[in-house]
């Protein structure tokens, strides 16, 4: 089967958050036609103000699109957004979009799920030679800042086909994505790698506040950790210590990042799957710990860095120092 034939063009747009209403401004500016929904009415009335068609319900964003994109807070919201009334598949077994591409970071199951739902129903207009819509899990690695700029990462779970032929739809709101394998392996592969930066994160913040409580500066380890065995994206390009790099989250107060809230998500994410999987979690369990503490003690909105703060209790470093 080809896609060759498939249309691009109107897309829609479920979802517009911090995220989701960067990676939509930008397809707008690559030339797309959006038709949007959210929730949010005063999102949905500024994107009206630029002279974007908006939709009250998921399901009439569906009637209009070729394309529709999601990037929403939970696998709940997910499923009611595909599922419940009103939802994406609410007009029986035939469907308008061809691909039904969700960005938001959920389990891999429920991406499976999803997707094995889709496989049955029929597209109302053929497509080339295809009768059946797909759908793409596609989570993206970046932040707001990267949102914005286009430079996300999308990790790709689902049909290789489909992906190749929506290239221009992640490349106008990305720098680059990557085929993870099928159905859910998207959704799995970003809950690996946000395990994997919460890790990384906690084992820099608490080596870093060690040895301030040693008597070594965080600055002096930070450049002992870039030019060794140690360097990782948490030391060299989002250093936990307020005061020694800027433009990162813990030169602001730890405003304006990954909200810790949000790794506490990713983390009970990869909880459950590794049960699933029948994997040892014991370091996911533990950041899953820490992050739920720091949720519990009010930090919830701050960035994910500040457990070098409200957990280890580390230092802050002035640059003039």
């Amino acid at each position: 089967m080809t896609l060759s034939m498939v249309s691009l063009q109107n897309v829609g747009f479920i979802g517009l958050g911090n995220m989701g209403s960067r990676m939509a401004n930008n397809l707008i500016k690559a030339g797309f036609k959006l038709i949007v929904h959210d929730k949010n009415s005063d999102v949905l009335e500024m994107f009206s103000q630029m002279g974007v068609p908006t939709k009250k319900t998921p399901y009439e964003v569906s009637e209009a699109s070729d394309v529709v994109i999601t990037m929403l807070p939970s696998s709940a919201h997910v499923i009611d957004v595909y599922t419940g009334p009103n939802g994406l598949l609410h007009g029986g077994k035939l469907i308008r979009p061809w691909l039904l591409i969700d960005s938001s970071t959920i389990d891999p199951q429920t991406s499976r799920n999803l997707s094995a739902t889709i496989s049955n129903y029929i597209l109302k207009e053929k497509k080339g030679d295809w009768e059946m819509p797909v759908k793409l899990d596609a989570p993206v690695s970046g932040s707001i800042i990267a949102a914005e700029a286009g430079t996300l990462t999308f990790m790709v779970g689902g049909s290789e086909e489909a992906l190749l032929a929506a290239k221009s739809l992640f490349l106008s709101m990305g720098k680059s994505t990557i085929y993870c394998g099928g159905a859910g392996s998207g959704s799995a592969a970003k809950i690996c790698n946000n395990l994997a930066l919460a890790v990384s994160m906690l084992g820099i913040s608490e080596a870093l506040a060690l040895g301030q409580s040693l008597g070594v500066s965080a600055s002096s380890l930070t450049e002992i950790f870039n030019c060794s065995s140690a360097r990782c994206w948490s030391s060299d390009t989002y250093n936990p210590v307020p005061g020694l790099m800027e433009g990162v989250p813990s030169s602001r107060d730890y405003n304006g990042g990954f909200a810790s809230k949000l790794m506490a998500k990713d983390l009970n994410l990869a909880v459950e799957s590794a049960k699933l999987a029948g994997c040892k979690y014991p370091l996911t369990s533990q950041a899953q710990e820490i992050y739920t503490e720091l949720c519990n003690g009010g930090h919830d909105t701050k960035d994910f860095s500040c457990a070098f703060r409200h957990y280890y209790s580390g230092m802050d470093e002035p640059l003039d120092n």
